[in-house]
């Protein structure tokens, strides 16, 4: 079995991840995966910040194209970096269970307390433009690079003095002690943060029946609950729109927030909505219709 993903360090944690897990399920079987790297869009255009780049799927759609021609059997993506459209041909086979979703300082512990005029790094629309909603006084600076460049730079001060970056991405790094998480309702994820998705040709019956065992029900429905918000509200996974799954409401519930903030942190709208497993799509639905219906189109055309 052949396992496409990106060079970076921790998409190659990510994909070792997954065939270890593989592995594992075929010992004894003699069960063999290699991981293959392709280099994406979004690897070679790092100059720019995201969301100036033309298209969608700057860090997947290399991989899919390997996936549909044969070269790879499996692709290992970081869930929030996939389009809610996938291409004709392939299908997410499993969701395994998410990492920590929330969002994580380098060099600070919360954005409260940082001085005016500090400077910020993050290289996604959807943080600059809470920062930008919570703390107009801050400076935000673009800030791109896998995940050790990004702390080796706020580390040295290159241009910026705090950075924000996915705290699941840290901590799978052995980085996590660098960071202080930051509450999900002041900056709140991308849809799908902290979640993997292994995503298979749809025709594949065998690999999709091996990787099956991988996913993790709750994680899937939080997700499609997220995802189903994402593409409601017609964005992309550089679009300003965050959300996230509260899983300590009482009595097992879970609700999902939805939010879009202006890109100059002139204005932001939440809303939220409880999930229901059977129907986890309908959540998010509801919140991009709640969301629509305070001005969340408006602010997205700006």
């Amino acid at each position: 079995m052949k396992i496409g993903t990106r060079g970076s360090q921790l998409a190659r944690w990510q994909a070792d991840w997954v065939r270890d897990r593989l592995m594992a399920r075929g010992r004894g079987a003699g069960a063999r995966a290699e991981i293959v790297v392709i280099k994406t869009q979004g690897d070679a255009e790092v100059d720019r910040p995201l969301h100036e780049l033309e298209g969608t799927g700057f860090f997947t759609k290399q991989i899919e194209e390997a996936l549909l021609e044969g070269h790879i059997d499996v692709a290992v993506h970081s869930l929030k970096d996939l389009p809610t459209k996938l291409p004709p041909g392939l299908v997410i086979a499993a969701v395994p269970e998410r990492h920590d979703p929330r969002e994580a300082l380098v060099n600070g512990a919360t954005l409260s307390a940082l001085a005016a005029g500090t400077r910020v790094g993050t290289s996604s629309l959807r943080r600059m433009s809470q920062v930008r909603f919570l703390r107009p006084d801050l400076e935000v600076v673009p800030l791109r690079g896998n995940v050790t460049t990004r702390v080796r730079k706020v580390e040295a001060r290159e241009g910026l003095d705090v950075a924000l970056l996915a705290l699941a991405g840290l901590e799978r790094l052995g980085l996590g002690h660098k960071a202080s998480p930051l509450d999900p309702l002041d900056v709140m994820p991308a849809p799908g943060q902290g979640a993997l998705a292994i995503e298979v040709r749809s025709d594949d019956r065998q690999v999709r029946d091996l990787i099956d065992a991988l996913g993790d029900e709750l994680t899937e429905h939080d997700v499609a609950a997220e995802r189903s918000l994402l593409a409601a509200l017609g964005g992309g996974c550089q679009a300003p729109i965050a959300a996230w799954v509260d899983r300590s409401v009482p009595n097992g519930a879970r609700r999902l927030y939805g939010r879009v903030t202006a890109q100059d942190g002139s204005a932001q709208l939440t809303a939220s909505a409880l999930i229901d497993d059977a129907r986890p799509q309908d959540a998010g639905a509801l919140v991009a219709r709640l969301l629509e219906g305070e001005g969340a189109a408006s602010l997205l055309a700006r």
